[in-house]
């Protein structure tokens, strides 16, 4: 599992080096350094725990990006996350065992190599990369690197793009899975045997058609292990110095390989906005199929950056037994440096009648000069037949050197 990686980075290394050493060389020592801090607390006040969760922690992010030679590229980064005046929270995962007094705060912290890959470019459109890598693929509701959390999810991966007559197609294997709790514990690394395909095609400047094929095969984690079909589509209108934006998407999942349960699931999700010179207004729907009789038969997205979707409060990470269906209206815009957003969530079963509460959203943030840049941002989700009442506050400090 650990080891997987490096021998695949011995080998593309050995036979780019066995073409040009001296060249090879050269390239390494004209790459391009970079050096990055990002400071957060994040207090976590939750009905269900007898203490609030305060984490403080730091991420310092070094990479090196080699020139190309001859359509070759090497990159690595490593992460250390640090706590900063105490650890009151419970890193999640199995990192935290004497905090479980604590909710759940999943930045853990600890030292890794983040990315370390090989690209080879065959021209300007199709490239080969393998190692370990980021792979963000559409909005990440299926396939993304949780970047929000200060532990990046990355991948051991071979993957190859290609763009062709407008279109681009992507495709990967993926032999593990780098989640957001570490080298650590358990949790931290699945073993995975997963393939991804995803093919989009743009016209007119503002038509996208993606169709997209993953095929999940976990290890460690057998719930995990999916097969999921779907497409999008996206569009916008420009209306004078205004736009309306329209967004669909569907999808159909089942169980594969090692997965104890024989379900079948649905996605479905519908995306409208307006926007203008410094406000958009937009709203949504998304829907993930369940089954309230059967356990363990609801559609999930073990891949996805999940804090991005369903609130920020993090009360759905998992899909509930009857589904979810997430009714959303929000704003966002831009005023005198500031950009902002609101958002308001009404969640319920998609299976049964189940009110499953409703959530409000805000950040605020700021770019405060070349290098430096704050966020400020709040969650508050009032239960009803699940969960618990729970309120989010963060804070955080970023700075890009180099």
């Amino acid at each position: 599992m650990k080891k997987s990686i490096p021998l695949m980075l011995s080998a593309l290394s050995f036979c780019g080096a066995a073409s040009a050493a001296d060249s090879l060389s050269e390239a390494f020592s004209h790459g391009d350094a970079n050096l990055s801090f990002r400071y957060r607390y994040e207090m976590v006040d939750q009905d269900n725990f007898n203490r609030d969760a305060n984490a403080s922690t730091l991420r310092t992010r070094l990479n090196y990006k080699t020139e190309s030679y001859k359509g070759l590229t090497f990159f690595i980064e490593a992460d250390n996350v640090m706590e900063v005046f105490g650890d009151n929270y419970n890193a999640g995962g199995g990192n935290t065992p004497n905090n479980g007094q604590y909710p759940v705060v999943a930045d853990p912290t600890g030292t890794e190599i983040n990315q370390a890959w090989f690209n080879y470019a065959f021209n300007d459109n199709t490239g080969l990369k393998v190692g370990r890598q980021r792979i963000l693929l559409d909005n990440q509701r299926f396939v993304g690197g949780v970047g929000w959390r200060q532990n990046e999810q990355t991948y051991d991966a071979v993957s190859f793009d290609a763009g062709i007559a407008g279109s681009q197609l992507f495709l990967s294997y993926i032999e593990n899975v780098n989640r957001i709790f570490g080298d650590d514990v358990a949790a931290g690394d699945h073993d995975n045997q997963t393939f991804l395909a995803n093919w989009s095609n743009k016209w007119q400047d503002r038509h996208q058609l993606t169709v997209y094929y993953y095929n999940i095969d976990n290890d460690d984690a057998a719930a995990f292990s999916t097969e999921t079909l779907g497409a999008s589509f996206k569009t916008h209108w420009p209306m004078g110095d205004n736009k309306f934006t329209f967004g669909v998407e569907v999808a159909q999942q089942s169980d594969a390989h090692n997965n104890p349960v024989n379900y079948d699931a649905d996605y479905a999700r519908l995306d409208l906005g307006f926007a203008m010179k410094n406000i958009t207004f937009f709203g949504g729907y998304e829907m993930l199929g369940g089954d309230a009789n059967q356990s363990g038969a609801s559609f999930r997205t073990p891949l996805a950056t999940l804090h991005a979707f369903n609130g920020w409060a993090d009360q759905f990470l998992t899909t509930p037994g009857a589904g979810l269906e997430d009714t959303f209206v929000g704003a966002k815009g831009g005023i005198n440096g500031f950009n902002w957003l609101v958002k308001y969530h009404q969640f319920d079963a998609e299976s049964g009648s189940g009110d499953f509460g409703n959530e409000l959203d805000f950040s605020l943030s700021k770019k405060l000069s070349k290098n430096f840049s704050a966020l400020v941002k709040a969650a508050q989700y009032d239960a009803e037949d699940i969960n618990a009442d729970t309120n989010k506050y963060w804070v955080m400090l970023s700075a890009d050197f180099f």
